[in-house]
């Protein structure tokens, strides 16, 4: 390898070599000689420091605007829920945040009363696999409901969890208790950081059957490398990605 690369360099041809990092972004990646060898340092992830209070900071500012200037929207699609199919407006269920803490992340209520008793004749829709659960044509949705899935209006709620200090604008996906009970040693590296409203596993997921394995690798992914810059790109990311939902 060497020698092939001294000849190439020689005649002017630029080198470029693949490391077999694939899961640790550029910006960790540092290469410092060790005598004459070069090694490359992986910067380990840290959960104190500056980067962690502007994220918070962020989450703060952004969330708190957003649901200000939401308040119209929310306010008639509380309306509509609660003038169409009985039971409350929210939707609380238990996730697992961040150091495994479980918190009650809130959304509008999307189906009808009766959805957890009516789960066993509707799992044959299921086009996901593991413990997850998706089913675009999935009958206890309310009419309602399809529309405010459509428009992540359900999700507007959420903005009280990041201001609560519960979840994060950006982070992994807020998984279920009962998701986390099987949960491997690796996958447990999840709650290192808070669990978002959006993040790479939004921007990034798949439908079928590899739909549980793509949303691990991404969540690992950003738990090991997330910085405010990848923040900032996932939001901006997530923008067509809600449009693009509406027009389907």
């Amino acid at each position: 390898t060497n020698r092939l690369i001294r000849t190439l360099t020689e005649h002017g041809i630029h080198v470029e070599l693949s490391s077999t990092l694939f899961d640790i972004a550029a910006h960790r990646l540092v290469i410092r000689p060790v005598g004459r060898i070069p090694m490359m340092y992986v910067e380990p992830v840290r959960r104190d420091g500056w980067r962690p209070a502007a994220k918070r900071l962020f989450d703060i500012v952004v969330a708190g605007a957003a649901l200000v200037a939401t308040v119209p929207v929310m306010a008639v699609a509380a309306a509509a829920v609660k003038l169409t199919s009985p039971g409350p407006v929210l939707f609380r269920q238990f996730r697992v945040g961040r150091d495994g803490e479980l918190f009650e992340m809130l959304k509008l209520r999307t189906m009808y009363i009766d959805a957890e008793a009516r789960a066993a004749e509707v799992a044959e829709l299921n086009r996901a696999s593991g413990l997850l659960f998706k089913a675009p044509d999935d009958p206890r949705i309310t009419p309602v409901g399809r529309i405010l899935r459509r428009l992540s209006i359900d999700e507007i709620p959420q903005l009280l969890n990041v201001l609560k200090g519960d979840m994060s604008l950006v982070g992994p996906r807020p998984a279920l208790p009962s998701e986390a009970i099987h949960w491997t040693d690796t996958l447990r590296n999840r709650v290192r950081v808070k669990p978002g409203i959006t993040g790479m596993w939004q921007i990034g997921r798949g439908d079928g059957a590899d739909h549980d394995a793509t949303y691990e690798r991404l969540d690992l992914y950003y738990v090991d490398n997330w910085s405010v810059v990848t923040d900032l790109a996932i939001l901006a990311r997530t923008i067509p990605v809600v449009l693009s939902a509406r027009n389907t």
